[in-house]
């Protein structure tokens, strides 16, 4: 594990944003103007997907893959100049966020400015050609790794966002790029500022597995462990995806968050969501807007890192193609409040004091973070199953931190009001998780 990962990362709120569909201009300028809104929101840090200038050769759409990148010492013109997302970073910082950017090292466009002057730098096939080793990934071509003059033009490249103000780096397909990489550069990065965050964006096991036997790089989440401070959960990706469309029910999911407790270092961190600009939005996922919402609840409420993707907000149902102009379909921004609300209970101290369990997964999901005197105790409904609940409470009236008002236990009991509820709760909890049939035995521990 990074030597330096703070628990404070459980309760990190990321905000992704892309400059080209987040505002009719799609430029920094213009989405400077909305920086208010998502520091109301409780954001921590701000994520900019890719914001260097895109390849034209082979490039896909009309204006191209972010992801396509020629020069990663310079800003895309479509969204203005260098000094204009200088002026971003400050306006980010002037309201307490800090500024993360994409960063894409396993490949680069075809048309980097790499190509011609080291293409000793690249994958090449039996003519000496610059190719991908990944083939619908046709708008790029691989970067060659282990190669030390190769890594330190990319460390330096990272020093060069750093001595702007970038305060944390989203690592694009961080799990195709060697370990040793990537814990060098954070070694080299520290020396200007020791407090960047790390994210990895690991990948799906099943992209691993196929790695390693085509003969191809694969490292896995527990080794990128030891250079990031954070992973995606695209380890139980799929599974989630089909409990939040309801096609497996709740407890195949939360098995595989008690299994990650087992087999992750002591202090890892996941980074959970529900969608991203390379997923599926949840409202067009689950089968109701209820759904989307308990699931999306209980992903924040996890223990672990919370992502935003810039529209949720919104109840947005089309995720934007990556290769043209799509803009976000703000409307009125009718989860404003229920994404408010549930940011605050992400920064609440039992958050960090507290002993994270899933206590339960039919026929709601309840889990808790307790402490000595105090807990948060989360109710998921995303099945909607009935309108009351068991709670493993004392009778009384418990404040919602979620929806606002109090809910009353009453013989052990509670009406369900909202698809997702947070009570706090002025008593310690018995923290008993849930049996697994993939973690428990029948037996004793002795």
């Amino acid at each position: 594990m990074a030597a330096n990962t703070p628990y404070t990362y459980n309760s990190l709120v990321i905000y992704e944003v892309y400059v080209r569909n987040h505002t009719p201009e799609g430029t920094f300028k213009a989405f400077d103007a909305d920086l208010d809104r998502i520091q109301a929101l409780g954001v921590d840090v701000i994520w900019f997907m890719p914001i260097h200038p895109i390849g034209k050769i082979n490039k896909k759409g009309g204006l191209g893959c972010p992801y396509s990148i020629s020069d990663y010492r310079a800003v895309n013109p479509e969204y203005g100049s260098l000094e204009d997302f200088k002026h971003t970073i400050q306006a980010i910082h002037a309201r307490g966020m800090k500024v993360m950017i994409d960063v894409v090292y396993n490949h680069t466009a075809h048309d980097s400015l790499l190509v011609r002057d080291y293409p000793h730098f690249f994958h090449q096939d039996a003519s000496g050609r610059p190719v991908t080793t990944v083939p619908n990934w046709s708008d790029v071509i691989d970067l060659l790794h282990p190669e030390p003059e190769l890594s330190q033009y990319l460390i330096d490249s990272l020093k060069f966002w750093v001595s702007l103000g970038v305060d944390g780096f989203r690592c694009d397909v961080a799990s195709l790029v060697p370990v040793e990489f990537w814990t060098e550069a954070r070694r080299q990065v520290a020396e200007l500022n020791p407090n960047v965050i790390w994210l990895a964006e690991s990948v799906h096991a099943a992209f691993i597995e196929f790695r390693r036997k085509a003969g191809l790089s694969g490292y896995s989440d527990s080794e990128l462990y030891q250079a990031f401070d954070l992973t995606y959960d695209y380890d139980i990706w799929p599974i989630l995806h089909k409990a939040i469309a309801g096609s497996v029910p709740p407890a195949r999911l939360l098995e595989m968050h008690r299994f990650q407790e087992a087999i992750y270092p002591g202090t890892y961190v996941k980074m959970h969501c529900t969608e991203n600009h390379d997923q599926p939005r949840v409202m067009s996922v689950a089968p109701s807007r209820d759904a989307a919402l308990a699931w999306t609840a209980f992903e924040a409420f996890n223990k672990g890192a919370f992502l935003i993707y810039a529209g949720q907000e919104s109840e947005a149902a089309h995720t934007p193609t990556l290769f043209d102009r799509d803009l976000v379909d703000w409307g009125s921004y009718p989860l404003t409040g229920f994404f408010t609300n549930l940011f605050k209970v992400k920064h609440h101290p039992l958050v960090l004091e507290g002993v994270f369990n899933i206590l339960q997964a039919e026929p709601v999901i309840l889990a808790a973070y307790a402490a000595e005197s105090a807990s948060l105790l989360g109710i998921f409904n995303p099945s909607s199953h009935g309108a009351e609940a068991a709670l493993p409470l004392k009778d009384g009236d418990y404040p919602d931190l979620l929806n606002g008002g109090t809910i009353s236990v009453r013989s052990g009991k509670a009406r369900l009001t909202a698809p997702a509820m947070i009570l706090e709760v002025p008593q310690a909890l018995s923290i008993e998780p849930f049996r697994s049939s993939l973690m428990d035995e029948d037996r004793e521990y002795i």
